[in-house]
């Protein structure tokens, strides 16, 4: 393979996959960045090749989720853009072959392991919450259990309503009679 296959840091090209419609995509505008061609030429090469990407590999954003996204990601370009597409790591894997360049290759390259590394983390995220839940339920079910014998013990301490009743034999005086018989 001879050539540097770090060609981009991973670190910038997790900074570019967001999360929209619950999947894991780049926009075509970064993606033309990362590939060095302008972005009408990227979305040129897909409406050629049309037939290589369905739905589940790329969509187009509507204006809502567009505007929706956060201001550091809306630049004038994105605003402005007629069409904003959204690619999912299957639609960027078709598109090194699409675009057929070696730049394209290298950068495929590089964008893969960032698509797994996210995935990885979710998964480790998805476990910690769902270890979370479980931890909160039982410390919820511990506390009521707590609160009861709290109450069972301040009853036992609470001093009596009532004089309880005396338990035991009762002497009567007994009257001795002397000198009479």
């Amino acid at each position: 393979m001879g050539k540097d296959k770090s060609v981009i840091p991973i670190e910038r090209v997790q900074q570019v996959i967001y999360l929209i419609r619950g999947q894991k995509v780049m926009l075509d505008k970064d993606l033309a960045r990362l590939y060095g061609v302008e972005t009408r030429v990227l979305n040129q090469a897909v409406r050629r090749n049309a037939e290589r990407f369905p739905a589940d590999f790329m969509f187009e954003l509507t204006r809502e989720e567009i505007m929706g996204m956060s201001q550091s990601v809306i630049s004038s370009e994105l605003k402005f853009s007629k069409n904003v597409f959204a690619f999912t790591q299957e639609g960027v894997a078709m598109l090194s072959g699409v675009l057929r360049s070696d730049r394209a290759i290298q950068v495929n390259i590089a964008i893969m392991p960032a698509f797994v590394r996210l995935r990885e983390a979710m998964a480790g995220s998805k476990e910690f919450a769902q270890r979370l839940d479980d931890l909160e339920k039982r410390i919820a079910s511990h506390d009521e259990n707590i609160r009861t014998l709290f109450q069972a013990i301040r009853q036992l301490m609470a001093a009596p309503e009532r004089e309880p009743k005396k338990i035991g034999f009762q002497l009567k005086e007994k009257r001795a009679v002397y000198g009479s018989r």
